[in-house]
């Protein structure tokens, strides 16, 4: 066994609080919409076959919150039948970098993660 680490510093986190964190990024959902956005703005119903298992509900709250957080944009056209569309933000595009190498790190991890799923799935009782 090699020394002991040095201790955690406990104002590690200080400057990011647990509720400003843009963690739901890391969500069900957040990510796919930042995809289906990526090429240009899309309508509600655009947004929804592509996201196969998600309610009407939860892409409303979903759609709410990343608007809230800056992460898009939503313009309704005066128009009948009434046209509403999510465009991403400067904010939101910020992400596609990122969000592009945990992409690749995926692609390149995979199976070893698979793998190490099933071994410990295989070891728990």
């Amino acid at each position: 066994m090699t020394g002991m680490a040095e201790p955690l510093d406990p104002d590690m986190f200080r400057g990011c609080p647990p509720t400003a964190a843009p963690i739901r990024v890391g969500d069900k959902w957040t990510a796919k919409i930042i995809r289906c956005l990526e090429a240009g703005p899309r309508r509600f119903t655009e947004l929804q076959r592509p996201l196969r298992g998600i309610t009407p509900k939860v892409l409303t709250e979903s759609l709410r919150a990343m608007e809230r957080d800056g992460l898009l944009t939503r313009t309704a056209y005066d128009e009948i039948p009434p046209r509403v569309q999510y465009e991403l933000t400067a904010l939101g595009r910020s992400l596609l970098e990122p969000m592009n190498a945990g992409c690749e790190w995926s692609r390149k991890h995979l199976a070893e993660l698979m793998r190490a799923r099933e071994t410990w799935h295989a070891g728990t009782p």
